[in-house]
């Protein structure tokens, strides 16, 4: 693995949840990092502290990544506030409710795929005038077990899209590739302590969840954060168009 001491990493969704986790250990290992927010400053607060405080420096920055205008003024300003970009982590996404087909209308439809996938395109796309002049950088996309293998019932459109943030995944590494950019996604399992279950998971849900888990837990977001760093600081390594799959066994590749 490459030193990530002086890199620069920009981070969506990093208010909570994986998203705040990742910031935190891409801080401690020596990042810049701009922290893009959607819901409340008191999660980035703690990670511009946590910045300082090691000698290093951070930034939030809001914005509606469903809107193609916000994202250009989120990534224009958090990259001239880092002076360039070396690492991306594309966090946003959500379920936003748990619907089955019969119930599933174009708004719910666009708003499920907008959230999901829209966002990460179009943050890729302006980002990557500043990757590409990084020389070597690393992308890092959130997908989820639900995009392996279907999700629970009602989770229809969200595993859909999450099924194709892993092509996009693939795709983008053949695209980037000869630019020296490394395109990797995450899959995160069942993962507590985050408000994506904290809304939609009920403690019996979760509880029947870890019986199917063979380590026999659920996993955190500093599971997910680690395998994050491990990607980022391959910067200059060998690994792209894969997916690090992290559900303690549930679902194995």
């Amino acid at each position: 693995m490459g030193t990530l001491k002086g890199k620069k990493a920009f981070i969506t969704g990093a208010e909570q949840g994986i998203g705040y986790a990742a910031a935190e250990e891409l801080i401690k290992a020596g990042c810049d990092v701009a922290l893009h927010y959607f819901h409340g400053t008191e999660g980035p607060e703690k990670l511009v502290k946590l910045a300082e405080s090691l000698g290093q420096k951070s930034a939030f920055f809001s914005g509606d990544l469903t809107d193609e205008d916000q994202v250009k003024d989120c990534v224009k300003k958090s990259t001239e506030f880092l002076g360039g970009m070396d690492i991306l982590v594309n966090n946003v996404g959500g379920l936003i409710a748990r619907k089955y087909l019969y119930e599933v209308d174009m708004k719910f439809y666009n708003i499920v795929m907008d959230v999901n996938l829209k966002t990460m395109v179009f943050v890729t796309r302006e980002c990557l005038p500043y990757l590409e002049k990084a020389g070597a950088a690393s992308i890092i996309n959130i997908s989820s077990v639900a995009g392996r293998k279907g999700g629970h019932p009602g989770s229809l459109i969200y595993s859909t899209s999450k099924g194709a943030v892993l092509t996009f995944t693939r795709a983008l590494a053949s695209e980037l590739g000869p630019k020296g950019i490394r395109v990797n996604a995450v899959a995160p399992g069942l993962i507590l302590g985050t408000r994506f279950h904290n809304t939609h998971t009920t403690k019996e849900s979760a509880d029947e969840t870890v019986k199917g888990i063979p380590l026999g837990r659920a996993g955190n977001v500093y599971d997910i954060a680690r395998a994050i760093s491990f990607l980022a600081s391959e910067y200059d390594g060998f690994i792209t168009g894969e997916t690090i799959d992290i559900n303690g066994g549930v679902y194995c590749a």
